[in-house]
């Protein structure tokens, strides 16, 4: 077919040269696959290559503890995806001997392994004819055949595997996924296309329609909460300071915070005074409480937006089980306190 014969000599002439694409090594793949979920090829490719040099097959991944495992995650967000690689490498190389499944249907068992990664994997590594359908994938069949179903709504992933397995190469399927996926990333992208360029500009139905713009149709109603962090900084006479484990769900379980002090709202040094006193440091004379911020550090996740501010609090004498800073920068932070860590401490 046209489609596919065309997107996949794009494809030769204009792919990247990226480390995953150079092996059919499903644990390299898996690895890559997981990583640039919600994440641009540029943000994680350093992200895999230190993986792979820190954890060169399963097996070291799998006996690694998890908080080495966030520290090197740092900065990736999502933090329940590295969570889950951990234990599903744990799964592999205790379970599997090592191997992972050879086909998608036994892959998508795998504790963080869904449609998208299973049919990577499985494509990619074992040569089934299973096509992947991510965000680039919806994008190039919209446009290319002018379909307006909501790709919001769960009806959709559906309608395009269907299509997509029709098109998929049957002798090549992971050179077809590459193509469409690569396709979607460099060329039909999601802002301004530059369609005179394009190899499928003849016979691309949206072009001639003039709805680029408007397809895909993505309407998804989401709802934002907005939460408001107060962290607090203390310092003992030696300038050590505490932190702790977030252990409850949610978002950046397991990584470490300060002690914190959640408000429904913005507070001021007032009402921060007051908590300190009431709640923290009893054993230990607070000497002074201020605000190391003036202006709230916003942090924007896919569901809510933090507000987060800093208070510094000196107390007199030393803080059982506190720590220094050489200490304190080994451990596993969200990104945003550890780089209030680098830059005010």
């Amino acid at each position: 077919m046209q489609f596919s014969n065309s997107l996949t000599a794009w494809y030769l002439q204009n792919k990247r040269d990226l480390p995953w694409r150079n092996t059919t090594n499903p644990y390299k793949i898996w690895l890559s696959e997981i990583m640039l979920q919600q994440t641009r090829v540029a943000q994680g490719l350093p992200y895999f290559l230190r993986f792979i040099e820190r954890f060169p097959t399963v097996f070291d991944l799998a006996n690694a503890s998890e908080e080495e495992v966030l520290k090197l995650w740092q900065g990736l967000g999502y933090y329940s995806r590295a969570r889950n690689l951990h234990a599903t490498a744990k799964i592999i190389a205790n379970d599997y001997a090592g191997n992972f499944p050879n086909n998608f249907k036994e892959l998508l068992k795998l504790k963080g392994v869904g449609d998208y990664t299973a049919a990577a994997i499985a494509s990619f590594s074992f040569n089934e004819v299973i096509p992947v359908v991510d965000g680039n994938v919806y994008r190039v069949l919209a446009r290319y055949f002018d379909i307006e179903t909501n790709i919001a709504l769960p009806k959709a992933k559906k309608e395009f595997f269907e299509l997509a397995s029709e098109l998929i190469s049957k002798e090549n399927p992971a050179l077809f996924n590459q193509a469409i996926m690569e396709f979607g990333a460099l060329q039909c992208v999601p802002q301004n296309p530059d369609c005179s360029k394009c190899v499928l500009n003849s016979s691309c139905l949206a072009l001639q329609k003039k709805k680029v713009s408007q397809l895909p149709v993505k309407i998804k109603t989401l709802k934002i909460t907005h939460r408001y962090l107060n962290y607090i900084i203390v310092e003992d006479e030696d300038q050590k300071t505490i932190i702790s484990k977030r252990d409850k769900k949610g978002i950046w379980h397991n990584l470490y915070e300060f002690p914190l002090i959640e408000t429904d709202n913005e507070v001021d040094i007032k009402f921060i005074s007051k908590k300190v006193n009431e709640i923290l440091f009893k054993e230990n004379k607070i000497i002074s409480i201020s605000e190391i911020n003036e202006n709230e550090v916003l942090h924007k996740l896919s569901h809510q937006t933090l507000h987060i501010k800093f208070w510094k609090v000196l107390v007199d004498g030393k803080i059982a089980n506190s720590i220094s800073l050489d200490e304190l920068i080994k451990f596993p932070f969200p990104i945003v306190i550890y780089n209030f860590i680098e830059k005010h401490w």
